[in-house]
């Protein structure tokens, strides 16, 4: 199912949410008239999704598609929050492949239509808890992360799943810089990676997902923290030993491999206990962070026997 005949299915559109022209930012606008091209920023319309409802989401209101899409950490476009939206439209979401290796019986490079192909797609509505203390609720679309692997043929050596974003400088100009060493890496445990909350999401509101989060296929892991969502998948490799992942990399005092949401470890910079909602006002909104982000009940036995004070 490419992002041009994707079926259309029980949605809600853009125009049911927020006017698509109302959430471009005028600044990509502006550029485009200055010779950026207004058509290479906007996009065409986004193809409507099919999908079913999921028993795993959230009954909490979402956020607007407008706060979705313009409140965003993803580097690749910049550092400012505001960054992926003003300058990823000249990032092209398609044709688009993904390379599933390592520790698989079926390694390949697979095309998103093969990705897809006899999947179901479900709504997930999940709390988005960021390490720096703020939240949303997003309605994503996608599937269990398990899907794709299992076609991939899991071998029994297989204990950690690795994965990269793409590398494209000239469409994405955080790239240009070195501040990260690109490319954008993360991973799993195994077992963190089939559980049935793990998605891979390929649209949010019911249509595809813009490029600014995350375009075409991103990993969500509700009870993390945001930054082990990678966005714009490229490679998967399932290993025998924990995978290095970027954050981790640049910081380890900061920022652990699990990244478990726990309100009871504070950050070295700030504290945990309580997220800023985001649509809430900038001085309202403010809640008490729950452990792993709310889904303690089906995720905490993951970790039985670990030392959960510690910041993961």
């Amino acid at each position: 199912m490419t992002r041009d005949n994707a079926r259309i299915g029980p949605t809600i559109g853009w125009s049911q949410v927020t006017p698509r022209a109302d959430y471009l930012n005028r600044r990509q606008i502006m550029a485009g008239a200055l010779g950026l091209g207004l058509a290479g920023l906007a996009g065409p319309a986004a193809a409507k999704l099919d999908y079913v409802p999921s028993k795993f989401s959230t009954d909490e209101t979402p956020n607007t598609l407008e706060e979705i899409t313009s409140y965003n950490n993803f580097y690749e476009f910049g550092t400012g929050k505001s960054d992926p939206m003003n300058y990823s439209g000249q990032f092209q979401p398609e044709p688009w492949t993904v390379e599933i290796g390592g520790l698989v019986d079926k390694p390949g490079t697979w095309g998103l239509d093969d990705v897809l192909k006899g999947i179901t797609l479900e709504e997930r509505i999940y709390r988005l808890r960021c390490v720096e203390a703020w939240s949303m609720v997003i309605p994503w679309i996608g599937f269990p992360l398990s899907a794709l692997l299992e076609k991939a043929g899991p071998q029994p050596g297989a204990r950690y799943v690795a994965f990269e974003t793409v590398v494209r400088p000239e469409e994405m100009p955080g790239q240009r810089a070195r501040f990260l060493d690109w490319p954008y890496r993360e991973g799993l445990r195994m077992d963190e990676a089939m559980h049935p909350l793990t998605i891979l999401a390929t649209g949010l509101y019911g249509e595809e997902l813009p490029n600014q989060n995350g375009a075409p296929l991103r990993l969500v892991v509700p009870w993390k923290y945001g930054f082990k969502g990678i966005k714009s998948i490229v490679k998967i490799t399932l290993v025998a030993d924990e995978p290095p992942a970027t954050w981790k990399m640049l910081q380890s005092n900061e920022y652990g491999f699990y990244a478990n949401v726990n309100p009871k470890v504070d950050h070295p910079r700030w504290s945990q206990a309580t997220e800023r909602r985001i649509g809430a006002g900038l001085f309202g909104g403010r809640q008490e962070t729950q452990m792993f982000n709310g889904y303690g009940d089906q995720v905490a036995d993951l970790y039985k026997g670990m030392d959960l004070a510690k910041f993961y």
